[in-house]
């Protein structure tokens, strides 16, 4: 019963760093999306999920985001 916490303490910090992450490279292409973070909300389940949230950008950060993964993809 002691590493239930510690899961959830790794699932955090991980997220976090993955929410960190994924800003600091949209960020190097010049998109940022001013909600992105972490949805404490999915903290809530016995076995923590966490999920990011993207949240919420203008058309012209969508287009330049459209733009990007469509590079990327190819």
């Amino acid at each position: 019963m002691a590493t239930e916490p510690q899961a959830a303490g790794d699932k955090r910090v991980e997220a976090e760093a993955a929410c960190a992450e994924l800003a600091a490279v949209l960020k190097r292409t010049g998109i940022v999306l001013p909600s992105l973070g972490v949805d404490p909300v999915s903290y809530g389940y016995a076995q923590p999920r966490p999920l990011i949230e993207l949240g919420r950008c203008n058309l012209e950060t969508t287009h330049r985001l459209i733009a990007l993964l469509d590079r990327a993809a190819r």
